[in-house]
């Protein structure tokens, strides 16, 4: 009877290996392989005799705002796990497929929901998760089953969430920072911030408004829909105010908008826009003049032409594209996951649970020079694992991404001094 059950089981077990995943023993059983891990190679394996970790990707791929951008964050990812599998995989045992499981959220939370429980059986993790209002409609989900995700965001919401990879500074202190830099390059004494709703556009413009507090500058606050067309009020407001600063946290396409009719209207006053509001494209629209008059882009990390280790690599996997800095952010969102991919798989528990306990224990990361290597700390408490340095950048036609850099990492008074106990967008 018990060689009968042991010929059973192992028929059992081959055939669930030969459908490529075996699953139901994620949580504790460290004998079998998780959900998203197989001991099959991966599609397009470098080397047939090692196992496969399937990643998935849910992104803004063709209606949403940020489109231009997340095409060039997905084909990143395919590059920079395409070069780590080519260098020998994760830990001599696996490589890992991010191209199998990719599905397109439209930028929509309900589509984003949809098409993450058609795959999350299938996946150990997300290699992407793009934009934050998205993201938190399957924030629970990701919680309530250990599943590590990337995202395609900046929220501070993202510090107190150990299921969250992050990487670079959050959009709040991006927006400190731009404020303090702003003081300390045009001296303004009164700041306006431009925003979408929720935990893209109001946790920059909570930055702001704390950063202004701190400087004792006039601040206001207009909330705007996304959409080139529905920027008449945003507009308005600007013009009629005339703040001295506006910080503006849209899509790129808003961005233009607002910036090229505030400055024909006879605006005079200095934008700086968060890292999603540029896009080189821009550098050849009718917005191009006032932007390169008036705006400058604060961001989270180098662009795409900078001489570091990360970038020379990121350029050399992707030879004969148009550089975007979707390109720059998507690979150095990757290394996080690989840290982390590279501790679970030295432990023992290849599982999701592995997988989160490894994140949850990495104190830096080593970005090839994009990022500071404590930008990965992921295993201190949010308000002192937060990352807080941000970069400036100016518009500069010559520059491959259309911007070259004015400031370096820097951090301003403002972040430096604040206590992180929450999510910011929830002060504005």
């Amino acid at each position: 009877m018990k060689s009968r059950y042991v010929v059973v089981s192992a028929a059992l077990v081959a055939l669930l290996s030969a459908c490529g995943v075996i699953r139901g023993d994620d949580e504790g059983s460290k004998g079998a392989q998780a959900a998203g891990v197989t001991s099959e190679p991966c599609p397009a394996a470098v080397d047939k005799n090692k196992g496969c970790i399937y990643l998935g990707t849910v992104s803004d791929l063709t209606a949403g705002p940020f489109a231009a951008l997340a095409v060039p964050i997905t084909d990143a990812q395919k590059a920079f796990w395409a070069r780590v599998n080519k260098a020998g995989g994760i830990g001599g045992t696996y490589e890992v497929d991010v191209t199998k499981f990719v599905r397109d959220n439209k930028y929509n939370p309900e589509v984003h929901r949809q098409v993450y429980n058609e795959m999350k059986d299938q996946v150990l993790g997300l290699a992407q998760t793009l934009g934050s209002p998205t993201t938190a409609a399957i924030l629970g989900d990701l919680k309530a089953n250990s599943v590590v995700a990337a995202p395609a965001s900046w929220t501070s919401a993202w510090e107190f969430e150990d299921v969250i990879l992050e990487t670079g500074a959050n959009y709040c202190v991006e927006a400190m920072n731009s404020v303090d830099y702003a003081m300390e390059t045009y001296k303004p004494k009164s700041v306006m911030a431009v925003h979408l709703a929720g935990d893209y556009g109001a946790d920059a413009a909570a930055g702001a408004k704390i950063a202004a507090e701190r400087n004792g500058l006039t601040f206001t606050s207009v909330e705007t829909p996304s959409g080139a067309t529905e920027q008449g009020r945003a507009i308005t407001e600007i013009t009629k105010n005339k703040p001295d600063l506006v910080i503006l946290t849209t899509g790129p396409a808003d961005a233009a908008t607002i910036v090229g009719q505030a400055a024909a209207a006879g605006f005079k006053g200095r934008f700086i826009g968060t890292g999603p509001t540029w896009n080189p494209a821009l550098l050849k629209s009718p917005a191009a003049p006032a932007l390169k008059a008036l705006y400058e882009q604060s961001a989270p990390g180098k662009p795409w032409d900078s001489d570091t280790p990360g970038h020379q690599a990121m350029r050399e996997a992707l030879p004969g594209v148009t550089p975007n800095d979707g390109y720059t952010s998507g690979w150095a969102w990757a290394y996080p996951m690989k840290a982390a991919l590279e501790k679970m798989v030295a432990s023992g528990d290849v599982s999701r649970k592995g997988l989160l306990a490894a994140v949850k224990s990495l104190q830096t990361v080593d970005y090839e020079g994009m990022l500071p290597p404590e930008a990965g700390n992921f295993a201190g408490d949010p308000n002192a694992a937060t990352f807080r340095q941000t970069l400036v950048n100016k518009l500069d036609d010559k520059a491959p991404t259309g911007v070259t850099t004015v400031k370096d990492f820097f951090v301003g008074p403002t972040a430096q001094g604040h206590t992180f106990d929450g999510p910011c967008y929830a002060k504005l």
